[in-house]
């Protein structure tokens, strides 16, 4: 079989479900490049390809059936860094790599940073990447999710202190405390929303990481905003990836609480995505 008439093939077992012709092409490249190891051009150019057509088939049968073609693979990118990922955790968005970037160019290099809610890892590894000199922590409740992040910590040589704590339960002596940066990405998303949300996501990532109570959407900001007031150096800094929806409501309620300099930014779609606030110097 040529590598066109497999590419053909793949891409037809992919359009069945629905998803559209240029998303189709893009997967059926994905995942013939990531099984035969070949780049487009010789995909299209092999006479005769010599290809495990049996797993590329179930393979994009997956994706037709709604596992996202990161689980498929078993990775993920991640300002730059490939990561693995597995349905224990949430697939890396290019969004929060937009928060990395912010907490990179804001100010000098911290000297210790704390990743509450790691998932993958994939902030603290790319902060403990762009910072080697800092102390990284990341926390979960998620042995599972731990287990991943430290398997992704040791691909990309980099030392992060994992930690299994519950950030809404009462907090123990947390080591590399005080930080520099508190950095989240926490649950956001209310249970009146999942009807919005896509059948991929919702069936194949972890509902830990997603969702948050419908009468208590600040649940997890509110807690980390309380506990980071103890955990973060005078005049450190606080990143938080948010729900639009409550982007003043979190602002609010930062203030209330005496952090200053609160500031939100946008993400890549113009969403309210981001909030940044600073303890005060004297806390």
């Amino acid at each position: 079989m040529s590598g066109t008439e497999l590419f053909h093939n793949i891409k037809q077992i992919l359009l069945r479900d629905g998803i559209i012709e240029g998303e189709a092409r893009a997967l059926a490249f994905m995942l013939i490049e990531e099984v035969c190891q070949l780049s487009r051009t010789q995909i299209l150019t092999t006479d005769s390809l010599a290809a495990d057509t049996g797993k590329l088939t179930q393979m994009a049968q997956a994706i037709a059936d709604g596992t996202p073609i990161q689980q498929v693979l078993g990775y993920a990118y991640f300002c730059g860094h490939r990561l693995r990922v597995t349905p224990a955790v949430l697939i890396p968005r290019p969004e929060t790599e937009e928060l990395v970037e912010w907490i990179a160019e804001s100010y000098p290099p911290p000297s210790s940073i704390l990743d509450i809610g790691t998932g993958s890892g994939c902030m603290a590894i790319a902060l403990a990447r762009l910072f080697p000199s800092a102390f990284v922590s990341a926390i979960d409740i998620s042995d599972a999710a731990l287990a991943v992040a430290q398997e992704n910590a040791d691909l990309n040589k980099v030392r992060v202190n994992f930690q299994n704590i519950d950030i809404l339960a009462p907090q123990p002596a947390m080591q590399g405390a005080p930080f520099d940066v508190i950095v989240s990405n926490p649950p956001y998303i209310c249970h009146k929303e999942a009807a919005m949300m896509e059948r991929n996501v919702l069936e194949h990532e972890p509902h830990l990481a997603l969702f948050v109570p419908d009468d208590d959407p600040l649940l997890f900001y509110r807690t980390i905003a309380h506990t980071s007031r103890h955990l973060l150096t005078a005049g450190g800094h606080l990143y938080l990836e948010i729900n639009s929806q409550y982007a003043c409501e979190i602002t609010s309620m930062l203030l209330s609480l005496g952090y200053a300099d609160i500031s939100t930014r946008t993400d890549q779609f113009g969403k309210k995505r981001f909030v940044y606030a600073k303890t005060p110097s004297n806390l």
